[in-house]
């Protein structure tokens, strides 16, 4: 696994070797610096979409209260274990597994409410998504700019994902996990699997009862993770605007839209290095037609990345004051 992950990171370097050595990127150096103050307004932006995916996380683990405390938790195990889905090629959910043993180390979450919690909320986000990337489709189709080429390949990527999510929320729904290894277990009489497939079985039943017994949960946890990837196209908009370089509202949203279909599709690449860079570049040059602005978009993302990362690779020691709690969470 340590040389895959190599490999994949080498390919994102090369990637982006390739595009820093086509570009301009003195003069996008200088167009970031005239963005001044409002890089924190960017910040600010990412921060309430950040914030958003907390409170959807928040409304799927059903075994914990909707109070400004525990989302406050939330939040900081949330910038910690996104640290390590942004450094880990692991199609953003290495640190899935980091936020389910923080949560039974500091505050008691068993891991089967936490693994369930954090699948149903990448789930949820990814439904989402796909809602979000469609209406982007719609709009790129009505792009005459757009080569038909780019709108075929942004099509079989939705077409590729949307089955992907399709397959993965079944998994979840129909408990094909937990038969699959009963089937398994049954056939080379493995007792060793016997745990897992409880273990399993247990994660896939919390899954039953948050999608069948919690509609309502399910809708509203749905409903803010559209509401956060529509915020999403903002920091596209006011990035290009703050740079001198202006877009519509529509093509922010496309061009923010092709930017998570490629983070989805390039998920082996850590924080998508090289594909996302080249699909923003690509389309901020070919609406505002300045490369350069395309490349200061780029550099202002990488700033935030690096250091959203650094604080929530910090924020280990915060975590580590919490006290856990002296009671079982009550279930809601």
């Amino acid at each position: 696994m340590r040389i895959v992950r190599i490999v994949f990171l080498l390919i994102g370097v090369a990637l982006l070797g390739v595009i820093v050595a086509n570009t301009d990127m003195r003069g996008a150096l200088t167009l970031v610096s005239q963005v001044g103050w409002g890089i924190g307004l960017l910040f600010l932006i990412f921060l309430a979409t950040f914030l958003g995916d907390t409170l959807c996380w928040q409304i799927t683990l059903r075994e914990v209260p909707l109070t400004t405390a525990w989302f406050f938790r939330l939040w900081v195990v949330r910038m910690i274990g996104e640290a390590f889905n942004n450094t880990l090629p692991a199609g953003g959910i290495g640190g899935e597994p980091v936020k389910a043993v923080l949560l039974k180390r500091h505050f008691h979450v068993a891991y089967t409410e936490g693994t369930a919690s954090l699948f149903a909320s990448k789930t949820v986000n990814m439904i989402a998504l796909i809602g979000f990337l469609s209406i982007g489709f719609a709009f790129m189709l009505d792009e005459d700019r757009l080569p038909a080429k780019l709108q075929w390949v942004g099509g079989l990527g939705l077409a590729f994902l949307s089955c992907s999510i399709v397959g993965f929320f079944a998994v979840q729904r129909f408990g094909v996990s937990s038969l699959s290894l009963r089937w398994l277990t049954g056939k080379v009489g493995a007792r060793r699997l016997a745990a897992a497939v409880e273990l399993v079985a247990a994660v896939e039943k919390r899954f039953e009862e948050f999608y069948a017994q919690s509609r309502g949960r399910f809708a509203a946890a749905l409903a803010v993770a559209l509401a956060v990837w529509i915020f999403s196209t903002i920091e596209v908009y006011a990035a290009l605007h703050l740079l001198g370089h202006p877009v519509s509202w529509t093509e922010a949203w496309i061009i923010e839209a092709a930017v998570q279909l490629v983070r989805a599709v390039a998920f082996f690449i850590p924080s998508g290095l090289g594909a996302l860079d080249g699909t923003l570049l690509v389309l901020c040059s070919i609406f505002t037609g300045a490369p350069t602005a395309g490349a200061a978009v780029v550099l202002l993302r990488r700033l935030r990345d690096i250091l959203w990362i650094c604080a929530g690779f910090g924020l280990g020691p915060v975590l580590a004051k919490f006290q856990p709690e002296t009671e079982p969470v009550d279930r809601i």
